[in-house]
């Protein structure tokens, strides 16, 4: 990635982990983001500029889809399934009326292939995109995403 654009992705991540991290303070009590919530959405978006390598699952490596959320999550200390139909089939499922940070969003872009993602927000979501071969964020209302959307999950209690 060139440095411009890498400098690009670095000041994003800075200002969402900062509006994550105002947003929790305070509001545990009210039903707000969680550390556990606001640890995972910086996980994933700590990654953005990392290579899209398939079967990847480390920033040395690269990351795929289901790679860079099995990674997150495993650094918060979740263990989740590796590939993202078995993390859809496992993940609680949530509904993309109540997405929160931290929730994971699957989409079906081919007869057997399932692409996932973990939510940063209620309308935008970090992913490894084979597309752009790397990690970044898209919008869950793109009409390409929402055309694949097939549902949400979560392994946060």
């Amino acid at each position: 990635m060139q440095m411009k654009a890498r400098g690009w992705y670095l000041l994003f991540l800075v200002l969402v982990i900062g509006v994550l991290m105002s947003m929790l303070s305070g509001c545990a009590s009210r039903g707000g983001l969680t550390a556990k919530r606001a640890d995972l959405v910086a996980k994933g978006l700590a990654q953005i500029g990392t290579p899209y390598v398939y079967g990847g699952t480390s920033p040395r490596q690269g990351f795929d889809c289901s790679g860079l959320t099995y990674y997150a999550h495993y650094q918060t200390g979740l263990r989740i399934p590796r590939t993202a139909a078995a993390q859809h089939r496992a993940a609680r499922p949530v509904s993309r009326n109540r997405l929160q940070p931290g929730d994971m969003v699957f989409f079906k872009t081919g007869p057997d292939i399932y692409h996932v993602g973990l939510m940063i927000d209620r309308k935008h979501f970090v992913h490894a995109s084979s597309a752009r071969n790397e990690v970044r964020v898209d919008s869950l209302d793109s009409p390409y995403w929402s055309a694949h959307y097939i549902g949400a999950g979560t392994y946060l209690y």
